[in-house]
């Protein structure tokens, strides 16, 4: 690898306030700035960011997980019990877990079942083994034992019995910690895009005639056989619905061309959970001369996952990539552990997988169930809801990412790019980035959209040659949805149907990242969770059909986002001037524009004023919607700002009027035209009975709710930190606002589930440090008793950004500055 350039550092300009800051600094043995420190040192600003300098990567390993502990200890103990199959022995079979992106989507036993398996095979071990770049790189291991190290000296020092966070507080299964969990933790991160769809699948799959006892969840009498068409609609629409409640997010990298005063910007906005092991985490990492990286990861990785640094700002989005497929294979139907493969059979391998359970009077006993594999990997009897009968044939799961710990490389590497060519040829080799996209731009003024990650080889030549009938209708054009990856299912009786080498990937079964598509450019790029066709309308992108669709509708919020950013480098949004700065990029996010409401607004309310007397007749009962149309007549600004009325009501409506269809299903007068994807479809159609029924359900509902049909957003969405409920702005995906926020029910009786989650927003100029600023929305720590629990949230309730301190001056100059050295 070539040698890194290092940028001249200006000398510290060291005002008398500055001066006075430094002094007490020095006298708590904190290091000077810019100088490398002989021990970790934290130094907290305001809320309760922590900015860590060590003169090595052991040494910033230590103090990441020192600071990570002191926030959230309870929510790490929590994962690393889940990565260790013990959430049975300690909190019983019974409860949920949630391994993938959703929240409680197993239960603790079909959780421990399935990481009890991989350690069994000691998947991850044999992973630490590996040389890089498929086994981490001598900085990540560094820079994980100092992790370990700092999170255990928390502990040791706090004991687990005075842990503030009432949800561990003297809890058994908090413990110290070893490498191997932290890693074991890792994997599950970068597994978590299959965890959800296929988990329960794997851990209840049994032959035909297999007794209950072997798995709790398969019935003795098989469900009817499907057609191959009605299986890929099953499979999609489910598919489909998980898709719409998991994670996404929107980047918007802008370049030269696209900003004022500046050389470029770029937005970042993950939507992620605001609970459980997805929370994201804020910190500042330096070692003087090696690294010095400010932004957000994952709990509980010793890296920023999204930021910047001196040179480059980088976000990631939700791909559209599977990233797994299965294997049709078909069974001896006298022996159905057997398999046919190039005309001869193979016997499926069964594996004994036990975990301790709690038992209801409080003994500890034991669960053991018998697992089964193919040559392509474990067989699964079910995809989300949709049951994949093992009967004539069984399903076996292949996942890219099992064999993935390269991400910790991935990360680490970007957080030393110097400008977005080092980021492509970080993404290129070492294809570790899981399910995600890479939006970035640089000092230099360019904007990058890559796609370049762990993905499948099943170039489209491949995928003709080998996907079922089934495969066909799932994978390929005819059923496509935005946002819904196409799920391949290949023809295993073939070997020549598993995913091939290629020689130009880092891995067996990866796709040649050179065929994976990019594009820099000097006005901007973009994603909002749709496929790379339109990372710029003005370059449509082409790819293998595997990262996704191209000429296929795209999501109202893909709209928002090249709409928001044409306008805006146009001057022709209504604000003044041309291009983005940094007021009007967080003015423009927080604006919280509805697409959905743009298009759809106007024909809703000319529905509502053309119903006789007001009255609309559905599902029998005679409703006045009279009322409704002055409000929504009145909600002019089409916003989900906190005190906006009529949003709420827009918003139940849009949701009945989807009613589970994507939105080019609705009554549109224009339909969808690839020509003008952004655009189109538009104008509703204000005569069709489905907008007048959608409606008039909406209008009952909010009546028997007893939720007025002028509820202000900030009436019913709501978040609740130690009794207080503070307002949300934002919406559901399917309203187009890019600010996405979903509540735990559209009735607003439930906490916020995910959404918005570590907002950024950097700009570089031509010398100079970045300029950033940023909120996290649910704060730094899941603890109650934190003084940082709620302090972001209200931030974000009130449309409000935490000014970055990035510079050693900046960061001494903190009013709120406290040091922790750890000698």
């Amino acid at each position: 690898m070539a040698r890194r350039r290092f940028r001249a550092r200006l000398p510290m300009v060291v005002t008398a306030a500055v001066a006075a800051v430094l002094s007490t600094m020095a006298a708590t043995g904190a290091p000077a700035p810019g100088q490398a420190p002989d021990k970790p040192a934290i130094r907290y600003t305001e809320y309760g960011i922590p900015h860590i300098i060590a003169s090595d990567w052991a040494g910033l390993g230590t103090g990441y997980g020192y600071a990570a502990a002191k926030d959230n200890i309870c929510t790490l103990a929590d994962t690393y019990l889940m990565v260790n199959a013990q959430r049975s022995r300690y909190l019983g079979p019974d409860g949920k877990a949630s391994p993938g992106e959703h929240q409680n989507t197993t239960t603790n036993l079909n959780s421990d079942i399935y990481f009890q398996r991989m350690n069994d095979n000691r998947v991850v071990e044999r992973l630490i083994d590996l040389p890089a770049p498929n086994g981490p790189e001598p900085e990540v291991k560094e820079a994980i034992r100092g992790y370990v190290q700092g999170y255990n000296r928390y502990l040791a020092e706090t004991g687990v019995d005075h842990i503030t966070d009432p949800a561990c507080r003297g809890k058994a299964w908090v413990r110290p910690i070893t490498e191997l969990d932290v890693y074991r933790h890792a994997h599950a991160e970068i597994i978590m895009g299959t965890a959800d769809v296929l988990l329960d699948g794997q851990v209840n799959a049994a032959p035909p005639g297999a007794s209950a006892a072997a798995s709790a969840a398969t019935s003795a009498a098989a469900p009817p056989a499907s057609s191959a068409a009605e299986t890929a609609s099953k499979i999609r629409d489910a598919m489909a619905v998980s898709r719409q409640q998991s994670m996404g997010s929107n980047a918007l990298a802008v370049g030269s061309q696209g900003v004022s005063g500046g050389t470029s910007m770029l937005l970042a906005n993950p939507h992620f959970p605001w609970q459980g092991k997805n929370r994201m985490w804020q910190s500042q990492l330096t070692i003087p001369g090696r690294i010095n990286v400010s932004g957000a990861s994952l709990l509980g990785f010793p890296a920023v996952n999204i930021g910047h640094n001196d040179d480059v700002a980088w976000s990631h989005t939700v791909a559209t990539v599977a990233p797994f497929g299965l294997f049709d294979v078909q069974v001896d139907p006298l022996r159905p552990t057997n398999y046919l493969v190039d005309g001869a059979w193979e016997a499926m391998t069964s594996q004994q997988v036990g975990v301790d359970v709690l038992n209801a009077d409080g003994s500890i006993g034991r669960v053991n169930r018998t697992l089964w594999a193919t040559r392509y990997g474990p067989v699964t009897t079910q995809v989300l809801t949709v049951p994949l009968p093992w009967v004539v044939s069984a399903h076996a799961v292949r996942d890219v990412n099992m064999d993935n710990l390269r991400a910790l490389n991935t990360w680490f590497r970007l957080d030393q790019a110097k400008d977005v060519d080092e980021v492509v040829n970080t993404l290129e080799t070492t294809q570790g980035v899981p399910f995600f996209n890479t939006v970035a731009s640089d000092r230099k003024g360019n904007a990058l959209y890559a796609d370049i990650q762990a993905t499948p080889n099943i170039t489209d030549e491949h995928a003709r040659s080998c996907l079922t009938l089934t495969g066909q209708a799932l994978f390929n054009q005819v059923l496509r949805l935005p946002n819904v990856p196409p799920v391949s299912i290949f023809d295993g009786k073939r070997s020549a149907c598993d995913w091939p080498t290629d020689p130009n990937a880092v891995a067996p079964g990866l796709l040649d990242p050179h065929r994976q598509p990019r594009l820099i450019r000097k006005d901007f790029v973009g994603n909002a969770n749709d496929s790379a066709w339109l990372a710029n309308p003005e370059q449509p992108l082409s790819f293998p059909r595997v990262m996704g669709d191209t000429a296929a509708p795209r999501s109202l919020r893909t709209q928002e986002l090249i709409l928001t950013a044409q306008k805006r480098i146009n001057g022709t949004d209504g604000l003044p001037g041309r291009g983005f700065t940094p007021e009007n990029m967080r003015q423009l996010l927080f604006a919280d524009n509805s697409r959905a409401a743009d298009l759809a607004l106007d024909a809703t309310v000319t529905m509502c004023r053309a119903q006789p007397f007001g009255l609309i007749l559905v599902d029998g009962q005679l409703v006045n919607v009279s009322e409704a149309c002055p409000i929504l007549a009145g909600w002019k600004s089409h916003d989900f700002t906190a005190d906006s009325r009529g949003s709420w009501l827009f918003e139940n409506y849009w949701y009945a009027l989807l009613d589970g269809q994507s939105v080019e299903k609705l009554p549109w007068r224009i339909p969808f035209d690839p020509n003008d994807p952004v655009h189109t479809p538009n104008s509703l159609d204000s005569g069709s009975s489905a907008v007048r029924d959608a409606f008039g359900r909406t209008v009952i509902a909010f009546r028997n709710a007893g939720i007025p049909l002028n509820a202000a957003l900030s009436d019913v969405q709501k978040i609740t930190r130690n009794g207080e409920q503070i307002p949300i702005h934002g919406a559901v995906h399917e309203l187009g606002v890019l600010n996405v926020v979903t509540p735990g029910s559209v009735d607003g009786t439930m906490d916020i589930t995910f959404g918005s989650s570590f907002v950024q927003q950097v700009r570089f100029t031509a010398d100079g440090p970045p300029q950033a600023s940023s909120v996290l929305a649910y704060s730094q720590s899941a603890n109650p008793n934190s003084p940082h629990y709620a302090d972001q949230t209200k931030l974000f309730s009130a449309g409000q950004w935490v000014t970055e301190r990035f510079t050693e001056e900046q960061i001494a100059a903190s009013p709120a500055l406290e040091v922790k050295v750890l000698n």
